[in-house]
């Protein structure tokens, strides 16, 4: 029982990957399903689909592996975060689409909220802002418009979950509803320095407390799979929302250690240590990781389109039939334009917090085309990170950002743009050999409970890195291209 299998169920598609006893990739599969987008700014998925390519991918990467399901020694979760799901607590079944994180539908609600002047309670509790971004405005959404929702969710009938809570009830053929504290401190409801829910805030929402389930550490005992899932009873022995799987999988376990992952959105996560810090550039404080009963916290930056806008290219567009292509079209674009595109489609995230304002490109000639587009596409991940990483300085001053960033995510694959990330941040930026650091996180926190794999220490050990970028560009054009970014995000902000 030397195996592992991670779920990393993520905004687009589902993926299943076994990991062997030495921490090696093994196997994977992946699914991809439907985005639906009922109203502009609208983002839902179906439950059943989540649950479907979950169930599918972990059967076709066993299948890969050659290897039977009682080898595995364990299954750990991780998943697109603040996304919410309500669910018949007997049938098991969705009363409401799945309201994604993107989703931006409860807007005017945070404004009202905010107006009311519930803002600093929630943020001194929480850690974050009151945005449609969290699960707890999506939740009370969902009460107050299915029929008859609140009532049942008062008489106990209905419970409420993160896509990872989802997953293990289903797994567990209901026997197990619970989360892990990363998942739980996303939701808006979850108090990280007492560490439990907050009736206050329950109360604010009009949300019944008996809907949320168990916060469990991220390496804990979950529950035990339906034996007709795999064959055999398999225990779910780690779970982590998906930016706190990646920190845990680049070892970022000091304070001071900063990773930053590119997927859809962009996430950058500051280890803080033991104290949450909380921020006076409108970052986030949250949990990075729980285990043994105690949180290690994290200053977190989270950019809402990262991945996304090169699929923006592809599917919106159409100027590319796949992601690889940006990179030689970037490499192509006049070197004397300044195109910049600020990809506000769902409003703009930290450090601005805006959920109205749209995307825009400035500065098109007669000249501009399809390779201006897609260079302006990837330098607006390397701009967005610098306005996350600026905030970090500015708000952990305690001993420093150490300077190297360590990066993930698809996105992370284009040489181009992490050269122009290390270009624009004057930092280096080291890209790890094993990329599938979410999956690899989570999988160490599950192996580590099941005694697989090693302790803290000795796997941080083996974080190795596979190329690091090195800033080439010198400060005066580094500064001008900032310049010219930063007037481009206040027109954006002020349309």
């Amino acid at each position: 029982m030397s195996y592992i299998l991670a779920i990393d169920q993520g905004t687009t598609s589902t993926r299943a990957i076994v990991f062997d006893g030495a921490l090696s990739v093994v196997s994977d599969a992946q699914e991809e399903f439907a985005q639906h987008f009922p109203q502009s700014g609208w983002v839902e998925h179906d439950p059943e689909d989540l649950w479907t390519t979950t169930l599918a991918t972990c059967r076709g990467a066993i299948e890969r592996a050659g290897i039977n399901a009682s080898q595995l020694a364990g299954i750990g979760i991780t998943n697109q975060r603040e996304t919410v799901i309500v669910w018949d607590r007997k049938t098991g079944d969705p009363i409401h689409n799945a309201i994604v994180w993107q989703d931006r539908r409860t807007a005017a609600m945070c404004s009202d909220l905010r107006a009311a002047g519930h803002e600093p309670m929630i943020t001194e509790r929480t850690g974050l802002l009151l945005d449609p971004y969290f699960s707890g405005t999506k939740l009370k959404w969902i009460l107050d418009h299915v029929e008859g929702a609140r009532a049942r969710a008062a008489r106990g009938e209905l419970l409420f979950g993160t896509v990872d809570c989802f997953l293990i009830w289903r797994l567990t053929g209901g026997a197990s509803h619970a989360t892990d504290a990363t998942n739980a401190a996303r939701t808006m409801l979850y108090d990280i320095r007492k560490g439990r829910w907050s009736q206050t805030i329950c109360d604010v929402f009009d949300i019944p407390m008996q809907m949320l389930p168990e916060v469990k550490d991220c390496a804990a005992d979950f529950g035990m799979t339906e034996a007709d899932l795999f064959g055999i009873s398999i225990p779910i022995h780690g779970v982590a929302g998906d930016q706190q799987a990646a920190t845990v999988g680049q070892a970022c376990f000091e304070p001071g250690m900063l990773k930053s992952t590119y997927g859809t959105g962009c996430f950058a996560l500051l280890n803080t240590g033991d104290t949450p810090v909380m921020s006076k550039n409108r970052l986030l404080t949250t949990i990075a990781y729980q285990l043994d009963g105690k949180p290690t916290y994290a200053l977190e930056g989270s950019i809402f389109v990262a991945g996304a806008v090169v699929q923006w290219l592809r599917d919106g567009l159409q100027i590319i039939s796949d992601a690889t292509e940006t990179q030689a079209l970037a490499e192509q674009a006049d070197p004397h334009q300044n195109v910049v595109l600020v990809p506000a489609f769902v409003g703009l995230g930290a450090p601005y917090w805006n959920p109205e304002c749209r995307g825009a490109v400035f500065g098109l000639t007669r000249g501009s085309g399809p390779a201006e587009i897609a260079k302006a596409a990837l330098e607006s991940v390397g701009f967005q990170t610098r306005d996350l990483l600026e905030a970090m300085a500015a708000d952990w001053q305690k001993d420093g950002v150490q300077p190297t960033l360590r990066v993930d995510g698809g996105m992370s694959a284009s040489d181009w743009a992490m050269q122009f990330l290390s270009d624009i941040i004057a930092a280096p930026v080291d890209r790890p050999k094993i990329h599938e650091t979410t999956a690899l996180g989570v999988a160490w926190l599950a192996g580590m409970h099941a005694g697989v794999y090693p302790e803290q220490d000795e796997f941080a050990a083996t974080w190795a890195r596979e190329t690091q970028f090195k800033p080439q560009m010198d400060d005066a054009q580094r500064n001008a291209k900032y310049a010219i970014w930063q007037k481009a995000v206040r027109a954006t902000l002020s349309f």
